[in-house]
């Protein structure tokens, strides 16, 4: 027998996730144990991925380790790069490639690789990319005109487990959110009192690490439950997690 929840505005958790991810970047630093954030980069076009290197050689805690002018030769590239016991920790996947493009390669990426966590970036905001990118299993989503402030706050996100949306693109998102009144079965139904627990401080934009903390766990019992809800749920990452948390509304149980 499924519990009953308080629906909450799906809005409000949004914004709750939008304040979660776009925190000052010296406020909450990447935490790589002292080591650099290594980040693969792909596009089709060379002054592109060249920028890009440019942008984030700037930042010390950042380093390119690996590019790739198409999604079918970036998926080679980084399991090789995984074979070799060396992945990246963050791809930042350019949406507009052809044949594979970056919501097909993000998704086929994650399957392989679900260590390795993705920053989609495009020119253009479009919604309904936007869902298919986060869908796809994307930790964030940026345009690329975005500074180079904003692409290395969106990397160390990414690296933490967050999800960071370019705020134009968390408008779309919030513009697109609507409550659903008329459900056929609680998707939530299914999880424990505790993977509920996770869900929530998911949904609001915390890392495995700092969840662990708060619920005084171990952060491998935290990636388990983690793995589970995404089970239960049939779905591939943590953002699609949140998306849904934002969608349907979940609150406290009722007393």
């Amino acid at each position: 027998m499924c519990t009953s929840y308080v629906s909450i505005s799906p809005k409000a958790r949004l914004v709750a996730l939008m304040i979660r991810s776009m925190v000052d970047p010296e406020e909450n630093p990447s935490d790589t144990g002292g080591e650099p954030i290594r980040v693969f980069i792909v596009d089709d076009h060379g002054i592109v991925r060249r920028g890009v290197r440019s942008y984030l050689s700037i930042f010390d805690d950042i380093e390119v380790v690996g590019e790739a002018a198409s999604g079918e030769e970036a998926l080679d590239r980084l399991e090789a790069m995984a074979a070799g016991g060396a992945p990246p920790d963050v791809v930042l996947m350019d949406l507009a490639m052809e044949p594979l493009d970056g919501v097909a390669a993000t998704r086929e990426l994650r399957a392989r690789l679900p260590e390795v966590e993705v920053v989609a970036i495009t020119s253009l905001v479009d919604q309904s990319r936007v869902h298919a990118a986060l869908e796809a299993g994307a930790s964030g989503y940026l345009v690329k005109d975005a500074a180079p402030e904003e692409l290395a706050l969106a990397i160390r996100a990414a690296q933490r487990g967050e999800v960071h949306l370019d705020a134009a693109v968390a408008r779309r998102l919030m513009d697109s959110v609507r409550p659903t009144r008329e459900q056929a079965a609680d998707p939530f139904c299914e999880l424990s009192e505790r993977e509920l627990e996770i869900l929530r401080l998911i949904a609001e934009g915390h890392a495995n690490k700092e969840i662990a903390r708060r619920l005084v766990i171990s952060e491998r019992t935290v990636r388990t439950h983690v793995s589970n809800i995404l089970r239960k749920l049939g779905l591939s990452s943590r953002t699609q997690a949140a998306l849904l948390v934002v969608r349907e509304g979940l609150g406290a149980p009722t007393p």
